[in-house]
């Protein structure tokens, strides 16, 4: 078959990847001029597959007031007079309940565990460079309260197949003294304890994608890009897709699979079907390291900042990640979010690098995360007998990229999938 697919994100190049295995022929579409240079650019680098419950939980409504009142507040609402902001906003109110919450982070677990499987299966067998390591993650807390409720959570994780252990200060410090300056300074100095979960992973999502399109662009390949591409519509005759009008004329294809991020769902409205994906904008820095920075991956659970060490051609760097802002459509960063990045980062690893450099070399970045108000990515067929999704994985689309896309080629090849979708299909 020939199949396009939309989007040259982790999501959409992991897509073309599974099928081009299966031997089909694929077009890659995406309106910039280079895969990954959005959302997956700069991403938090944490193969987080853990960690995966959605941002609708029963104790996050009460944070929200706190939070909007706070400038440097790790949520931020912007409103706008966009219906589909509302929409959203409103079923993601109804899902923060307990069950809710609950049947998603199992769900949510599997797919994630599947993909961690198929991740370890892909670098074992390609040699694709993007910095991965199994260097396990710290998530810190700063408050005795806060370290209880995660210990007491342990063993329920365990139930579902997490491997994590509890420390209290005095192992924080021992496992990453210098990071932690031996905790007199910093991160260091208000530790109450953490969640060490061995068993995860790092690695640049950005590396990831060219390295795949490097593989996928190899003599014999059946795989091509229509990079610098704007999709402008979907053109459908008798509940069939027949091809997507582009900025470079019309693409024609067997079967369209969508993976555009947040633009998915204006992608397919004009064709009838209602996408609940919203933007939620993060942001990022990658410092270069010039002083001791940790060799696990930590999130400091309160202020919600992520730190993930990397390995790259040019020497290690940090990658320090958050914040979420409901705030719209546009890609320009808020320069006070940067800022307040900057500050974060300076005070929980002050001498992990030069703090005093302009921004431009901490290479400011900001990305729309594609979020469903449930936390669950979209994936599969929908109505449209020929059109597939891919869409909706928020901050998670790094650890999901693998088994997200197997699973859509999967739907497309007509094969039962590893994981089963309910709670992961179109719904009108």
């Amino acid at each position: 078959m020939r199949i396009a697919v939309l989007g040259a994100g982790v999501i959409g190049m992991s897509t073309a990847w599974w099928l081009a295995r299966d031997g089909h022929d694929v077009v890659v579409v995406d309106r910039n001029d280079g895969v990954a240079l959005e959302t997956s650019y700069a991403n938090g680098a944490q193969l987080s597959y853990s960690y995966v419950a959605p941002l609708a939980g029963p104790g996050v409504l009460p944070k929200i007031p706190p939070w909007l009142l706070r400038r440097d507040s790790p949520l931020r609402f912007y409103p706008q007079l966009d219906p589909d902001q509302w929409r959203w906003l409103l079923r993601f109110v109804l899902a923060c309940n307990r069950r809710t919450s609950e049947h998603t982070t199992r769900r949510l677990l599997a797919l994630s565990f599947y993909s961690r499987r198929l991740m370890q299966a892909f670098v074992a067998q390609e040699t694709i460079e993007f910095g991965h390591a199994r260097n396990g993650k710290l998530v810190v807390h700063s408050d005795a309260d806060g370290f209880a409720q995660a210990r007491d959570l342990v063993a329920y994780q365990r139930s579902l197949g997490c491997e994590q252990e509890a420390l209290d200060r005095d192992a924080c410090v021992a496992l990453e003294p210098d990071a932690f300056a031996r905790g007199v300074s910093g991160l260091g100095a208000r530790l109450a304890g953490g969640i060490l979960t061995q068993s995860e992973e790092v690695g640049d999502c950005y590396r990831f994608c060219v390295g795949l399109e490097r593989l996928l662009s190899r003599d014999g390949s059946k795989v091509r890009f229509a990079l610098g591409t704007q999709v402008q519509r979907l053109v459908a005759e008798r509940n069939r897709a027949v091809a997507v009008e582009t900025s470079s004329g019309p693409i024609d294809a067997d079967a369209f699979v969508v993976a555009a991020g947040s633009a998915s769902g204006r992608l397919v409205k004009p064709s009838g079907r209602d996408l609940p994906v919203y933007p939620l904008k993060g942001y990022s820095l990658t410092l270069p390291v010039t002083g001791p920075v940790p060799s696990v991956s930590v999130t400091d659970f309160k202020r919600k900042v992520v730190y993930a060490p990397l390995e790259g051609e040019g020497g290690r760097s940090l990658r320090v990640a958050g914040m979420a802002d409901i705030a719209g459509w546009s890609q320009a960063p808020d320069p006070s979010r940067l800022r307040q990045l900057v500050a974060e980062a300076r005070a929980a690893f002050p001498d992990a690098a030069d703090y005093s450099v302009p921004l431009e070399r901490m290479a400011p970045w900001c990305g729309l995360r594609p979020a469903t108000p449930l936390g669950s990515p979209i994936l599969g067929a929908t109505p449209v007998a020929n059109l597939f999704l891919n869409v909706g994985h928020g901050a998670l689309g790094w650890p999901l990229a693998l088994a997200s896309a197997r699973i859509v080629a999967d739907a497309i090849a007509r094969r039962t999938p590893e994981i089963p979708l309910t709670g992961f299909e179109y719904r009108a």
